[in-house]
């Protein structure tokens, strides 16, 4: 009896240690799973991390391509203003040089001892009218106020000068002329403006027969 005992004990021994341990076969699986996820976060999170890079790189070159085209952009039109206010010049003084001839002869002719009015001063109208046309090519317009309402942005007041014949605010006369450079005021006309005069007051006299 006692070794029928011993066998069935031996038996169930056995069959235990045959049985696979379901528990740590479970726990193996789990524990691979979740390494393979981790490895596949890790590489998308890899992948993710280059392309952002190769985009950082893309974009910054792009920034560098933009500035240096931004900064020859520059550089041309700073060229180009340079070339235009040369050749402004060059015409300018083209213009005004055959006035300063016209001066010199007449300062040479003023000299002469039997030196004519008259033709000197018909030369002086010629070149003041040369000069009028030269500034006029480069739109040069002269301001003409007289008679005008006073306008602050065109005009600058000298003096004020009591007037029953204008209307208070009025240009009265002009000190000196006044110039305008494409719609830009060059120089303000310098003039006398008109105010409204004093009343004078005085008695009547009454006459008698």
């Amino acid at each position: 009896m006692a070794d029928k005992d011993q066998d069935t004990r031996t038996d169930e021994a056995e069959s235990n240690e045959q049985q696979p341990v379901e528990g740590t076969l479970d726990d193996n699986t789990a524990d691979e799973s979740s390494g393979s996820e981790e490895s596949d976060r890790v590489q998308e999170l890899e992948e993710k991390l280059r392309e952002a890079e190769e985009k950082a790189e893309e974009n910054w070159n792009q920034f560098l391509r933009a500035r240096a085209e931004m900064e020859n952009a520059r550089r041309r039109l700073q060229k180009d203003v340079e070339q235009a206010k040369r050749q402004g010049l060059e015409k300018l003084a083209g213009e005004l040089l055959p006035v300063k001839d016209s001066l010199e002869m007449g300062l040479a002719a003023a000299q002469e001892a039997n030196a004519d009015v008259a033709k000197l001063s018909e030369g002086t109208e010629l070149t003041l009218k040369m000069l009028a046309q030269a500034l006029e090519k480069f739109e040069v317009e002269e301001i003409e106020p007289m008679g005008k309402k006073f306008d602050p942005e065109r005009h600058e007041a000298m003096a004020t000068q009591p007037s029953a014949e204008h209307e208070p605010n009025t240009v009265i006369h002009v000190v000196q002329k006044g110039y305008m450079l494409n719609d830009r005021l060059l120089r303000p006309a310098m003039v006398i403006v008109s105010k409204e005069a004093e009343q004078q007051q005085g008695g009547h006299i009454d006459e008698q027969a």
